[in-house]
Formats: structure tokens, sequence, C-alpha cells
């Protein structure tokens, strides 16, 4: 997300605006600290975005996932080394 100082957020207030309300949201500083976050009125929340399955097709589980180190694991808790 970018960061807009206040200067230049009020040089170029109608532009930031209207690309804030196409979905681009972004930040004012005032001397290089945030002090407001700029996003359209209908952007879903940021913990109201879902993130369920954003990895979907880039990685995959294998079946004996729940056995994975089982033997290692029982070996730990039975004392053996």
């Amino acid at each position: 997300m970018r960061t807009i100082n206040i200067h230049e957020a009020k040089t170029h207030l109608s532009r930031l605006v209207e690309q804030a309300a196409q979905g681009e949201p972004f930040i004012i500083a005032k001397a290089g600290k945030p002090i407001v976050k700029v996003t359209a009125v209908d952007a879903p929340r940021q913990a109201a975005i879902r993130r369920t399955g954003f990895l979907a097709g880039h990685i995959s589980v294998p079946d004996d996932f729940d056995q994975l180190g089982s033997e290692e694991i029982a070996r730990i808790f039975e004392g053996h080394p």
C-alpha cells in the first residue's frame, strides 16, 4: 500500500480519491508518520477478506499427512533413543 505525504495528498487529492474508489487504498503520512488510511467506502474490511483457499493449486498435501513422523513420535514417547 502506498504512503503519500500530506502535502502531496492535498495537491493530488482528486486523483488519489478516484484511485482509492477503484480499489487502490493509500496511507497519508505527516512528517513520515502514517496518520490515516484512505479506502473505498464499499471496500471489504481486512478481517472480512476471505483467505481460505488462497494457495489452491500452489501446494499439495500428501495423503499420509496425518501419519508423517508417527514412528519417530512413538519412539520419543516410548523412551527409545
